[in-house]
């Protein structure tokens, strides 16, 4: 399923299956992901959604049952090729988790310590300074850069986790339920930083929050559920479209059924 899409296509599936073991968990995703816009998942638990995100940075591959069928490709690549290295694709894709998950070092050392594994040699100060600006946390921590990232509300602890991703430099950031952890305002601040960051980056954001995709997203991916003949639950992608088409003009009814609150 492809939306409308009138502009570059960075990341994009055809017939993407997902497989843990011999169940099917996602069956048949097709979708393109445009260029600095963001596109926001959503649909009901075990649909599929963080599935499919996973496999656009290939963290599935850190599950020794996962496999999948059809095809993912950036820019125009197929990112499970065997010359690909995970790891550099992983700096080109970055990923920002449901839960923030700042590491155990000073805010400073967050932010360095992946782009001095990554053989960065330029001005280590001014990265630092220049990935906290762009995740909207410089003001709040430029005076305790020697500080833990620990010692941050949850809040801060997420927005230092963006900068983190930041400063490897990717092209795409996915986002699995960035604010899931996070109190209104926290998660009012999260919101308009993706509005900020799209300018620069492509965004996919995995939410349960209706209110939140409607917000933050220009395309919007619904993912479904459906029973097997084993009586097992399968994901599929229902319907991709631009968001204000997917909340005010749905063209399925299970679709217009999530967005206004009555599925199920």
């Amino acid at each position: 399923m492809v939306a409308d899409i009138a502009t570059e296509t960075v990341l994009k599936t055809q017939k993407l299956s997902v497989f843990y073991g011999t169940n099917l968990a996602v069956k048949e995703v097709s979708l393109d992901i445009p260029k600095n816009k963001v596109v926001a998942f959503i649909g009901p638990s075990g649909c599929g959604k963080s599935t499919v995100l996973r496999c656009f940075n290939r963290m599935n591959d850190l599950i020794p049952s996962a496999r999948i069928d059809g095809k993912i490709t950036f820019k125009g690549s197929d990112i499970y090729a065997d010359k690909v290295d995970p790891i550099d694709l992983r700096c080109r894709i970055g990923m920002v988790f449901q839960k923030p998950n700042p590491f155990p070092k000073s805010i400073y050392e967050n932010i360095a310590f992946g782009a001095r594994i990554n053989g960065f040699k330029g001005d280590m100060d001014e990265l630092v300074e220049i990935s906290l600006k762009k995740a909207v946390i410089w003001d709040e921590t430029k005076d305790k850069l020697m500080q833990s990232g620990l010692a941050l509300s949850g809040g801060q602890q997420q927005r230092l986790c963006i900068a983190r991703t930041i400063a490897v430099k990717p092209e795409v950031i996915l986002m699995d339920e960035p604010c899931a952890a996070l109190d209104p305002i926290s998660t009012l601040k999260i919101e308009e930083l993706i509005h900020e960051l799209k300018q620069q980056y492509t965004i996919v954001i995995v939410t349960h929050n209706m209110q939140q995709a409607s917000r933050v997203s220009d395309f919007t991916a619904f993912y479904n559920v459906e029973a097997t003949d084993k009586e097992e639950k399968v994901g599929y992608l229902a319907e991709y479209n631009e968001t204000k088409v997917i909340f005010q003009n749905p063209a399925q009814e299970t679709t217009r059924d999530y967005v206004s609150g009555r599925f199920g």
